[in-house]
């Protein structure tokens, strides 16, 4: 796929995240992302609202300036503006998000082609909450959120947004996939929000909208004495089985 085909699916993307209907952004928050080739990624600018943004509205980057930084020690606000710098290749002027960092790292797995990370008021509920991280962790609530959601949810406790917070991602998620052989399906950052990685477009909303229906709905038991979690052994079962592999295949989420 051309680098202007892979960019007008991210902007579809990013427009329908940011529909005021779904409740995931206002104003200049959240920020997405497709991989384009072994060698380059576009990103949302810096500033530019998802809403309105059209192709001009996002920057095409190298991923080897960002994952190198990554990896380093630095973590300067300077080493991070000389780096976003050096790594943007077009449209001139534009800055990447802050983000980026934390989208390099997760389009260089294979199984991931688009990125979408926002803020929905029902998951920052739940992240900026007391019990945020033991409920998030505490189980599922419904067959369709294993299959969409995944069989467990990638913690990050919360960091300064920007490089450090790409790092806390990498190192969740690595073990997340050291523990589950699986990518998160999704991703919350304490205090922070949604990141949602996936193969297509449709993967990365259907995940979104399961995660905010999930996190609606969680809230909606603490009225009722607490959220029942399904048992750990259901849980299993629905996430390997044949019929649900399939649905998920015919569907472009796996190969």
């Amino acid at each position: 796929m051309s680098a202007s085909a892979v960019l007008e699916e991210l902007v579809q993307m990013s427009r329908t995240l940011a529909r005021p209907e779904w409740d995931c952004v206002i104003m200049g928050e959240g920020n997405t992302s497709a991989r384009i080739d072994e060698e380059s990624f576009w990103v949302k600018a810096s500033g530019v609202q998802l809403a309105g943004a059209g192709p001009e509205g996002y920057v095409r980057v190298r991923f080897a300036p960002v994952l190198d930084l990554l990896a380093s020690e630095q973590s300067s606000d300077e080493a991070v503006t000389a780096t976003l710098t050096v790594a943007a290749m077009e449209p001139p002027g534009l800055r990447p998000s802050v983000e980026t960092m934390m989208h390099a790292y997760l389009l260089c797995y294979e199984a991931v082609r688009f990125v979408g990370h926002t803020h929905p008021t029902a998951i920052n509920a739940l992240t900026c909450s007391q019990r945020g991280r033991e409920l998030a962790l505490g189980g599922r609530l419904t067959p369709e959120e294993i299959i969409f959601c995944g069989a467990r949810t990638c913690w990050v406790p919360y960091t300064d947004p920007g490089l450090e917070m790409a790092r806390a991602v990498r190192d969740a998620v690595a073990a997340y996939v050291e523990e589950e052989a699986a990518l998160p399906r999704m991703i919350l950052v304490q205090n922070h929000g949604l990141i949602v990685p996936g193969r297509t477009v449709e993967e990365v909303l259907t995940t979104t909208q399961m995660a905010v229906k999930t996190a609606r709905m969680l809230a909606g038991t603490m009225a009722f004495g607490g959220p029942h979690f399904l048992p750990q052994t259901e849980v299993e079962r629905i996430s390997t089985r044949p019929d649900e592999t399939i649905r998920l295949r015919k569907m472009g989420w796996e190969e």
